[in-house]
């Protein structure tokens, strides 16, 4: 059971976490964080509108939430320019966003011996550039809430911590903080919420592929730099539905860190 779930189990009267009639777009809904996220947001009563290339995975996410109303957009958010337009489109025909939540990203471990411009180029367009032209797109004023709305992007300790192997990923991650403090300043006239969180080694689809790259020693040295274990899935969505919600009303700029005590070595 997740913590927002207890409030509400525990017979509270006011759950503050209560996203009831909140349109909510999430990115990377097909699995992983994204997943998670979408079906903890829907349990809290959002309405999520979930996104991803892969059209099948996507219909099942949307499938297993709770309530009504939720859709699939299908997208590849590398087509930058047109991002803005598509979220125009979305909010024509349903309706305003409350929230965006950015977990799709790419991960890539390549030594500096080995880089090459290109493999830099692809993670800044998937891991940042979209993230940039996704909140452009959001602050659209038919695109979002006329009251209080709130970003929230998915960013890594690898933004925060250095490991040998992957200096282009980590430079990403590290990319997308900077843009939330300064985006959290701009909008903030707006009433526009802007956060990141940076997630440890979580147990998904990309960490496990991250895991097959690795001898046994680089991964149990890995798992022993987290304190509290590897993470699941809902310990970061526990995080993101917290900063969307009206518990985050008065957080903007700040980086939530959810990585098991791996930076606090």
């Amino acid at each position: 059971m997740t913590t927002a779930e207890s409030t509400v189990s525990c017979g509270l009267s006011i759950n503050p976490m209560d996203l009831t009639g909140r349109r909510i777009l999430v990115t990377g809904a097909s699995s992983g964080i994204g997943r998670e996220a979408a079906v903890l947001l829907a349990k809290l009563g959002a309405v999520v509108t979930a996104v991803g290339r892969d059209t099948e995975r996507l219909s099942r996410t949307v499938d297993s939430l709770e309530g009504s109303g939720h859709e699939c957009a299908v997208f590849d958010l590398e087509q930058l320019e047109q991002i803005p337009t598509w979220m125009k489109g979305l909010a024509a025909h349903h309706g305003p966003f409350a929230g965006l939540v950015h977990c799709a990203g790419l991960h890539s471990a390549m030594p500096i011996s080995l880089m090459r411009a290109a493999t830099l180029e692809t993670l800044m367009r998937v891991n940042v550039y979209s993230a940039a032209m996704l909140v452009r797109g959001f602050r659209q004023k038919q695109c979002r809430a006329p009251n209080d709305a709130s970003i929230v992007l998915l960013s890594s300790v690898a933004g925060l911590a250095g490991e040998p192997g992957i200096s282009a990923y980590s430079a990403s991650k590290a990319a997308l903080l900077g843009l939330t403090r300064a985006l959290a300043i701009e909008l903030a006239p707006e009433r526009i919420r802007v956060n990141a969180i940076t997630p440890g080694f979580v147990e998904t689809e990309m960490g496990a592929k991250l895991r097959e790259s690795l001898t046994d020693e680089q991964f149990n040295g890995i798992r022993a730099k987290h304190p509290l274990g590897i993470g699941h899935p809902s310990d970061v969505a526990d995080g993101i539905a917290f900063l969307l919600a009206d518990t985050g009303r008065w957080i903007t700029g700040t980086t939530l860190i959810i990585d098991g005590g791996y930076t606090a070595h």
